[in-house]
């Protein structure tokens, strides 16, 4: 009976032991693809994984642990902003009115699209072989964007002969022409101006 309250006793500790570091490699990724999301973001232009790394306070090893290629980065990084876009559709809506939530996620949409700044050329290049399915991404932000309008219409606070693609196109346009570092500035005069648009009529 001892014996075998001592192993399992170890094999409760055993498994333990084997959670911890697993647990700490999600939290230290996190925190990687947090930082890397970061810096992509504020950059000009495509920074070095050492420059990510030295964000992040970490060695290159560490990085290349999580991440073995900059494509791995860069993917991860993608993916986890069309989560954020797509997921953050259905919270905001549950928080916030259709209306305050379809200009909240205009702002998530402007993160979005200025942490590809720091990855355009690599981002392109995956797109072009296949490697990311833009056109998927394409239809789960469609999908995103039509839930909230769709909210919108039963509330009454959106017009209904708005489509997910006219919002798309537009806030491509807007961030076309304003750069990420206007964001706060003439970027969201002109997504405000595109909300006053999207309000029924009367």
């Amino acid at each position: 009976m001892n014996d075998r309250s001592t192993n399992g006793a170890r094999s409760v500790s055993d498994r333990a032991a084997v959670r911890t570091p697993r647990a700490d490699a999600a939290r230290n990724r996190e925190q990687l693809l947090a930082v890397a999301t970061r810096v992509f973001m504020s950059a000009d232009g495509e920074p070095s994984m050492r420059a990510i790394a030295n964000e992040a306070g970490v060695g290159i090893a560490t990085l290349y642990r999580h991440f073995p290629t900059r494509e791995s980065l860069v993917d991860a990084v993608y993916q986890d902003q069309v989560v954020r876009l797509t997921s953050g559709a259905r919270e905001l809506l549950g928080q916030l009115p259709p209306a305050a939530a379809m200009r909240r996620w205009m702002d998530l949409f402007g993160d979005w699209i200025a942490t590809k700044n720091g990855m355009l050329g690599t981002l392109l290049v995956m797109i072009e072989s296949g490697e990311i399915a833009h056109a998927q991404t394409r239809t789960e932000l469609l999908t995103a964007i039509t839930t909230i309008l769709d909210a919108g219409r039963e509330a009454g606070d959106l017009r209904s002969d708005v489509t997910a693609e006219d919002i798309a196109a537009s806030l491509i346009g807007i961030f076309t022409v304003a750069p990420p570092s206007e964001h706060d500035g003439k970027a969201g005069r002109l997504l405000n101006l595109l909300m006053d648009g999207l309000r029924p009529v009367g």
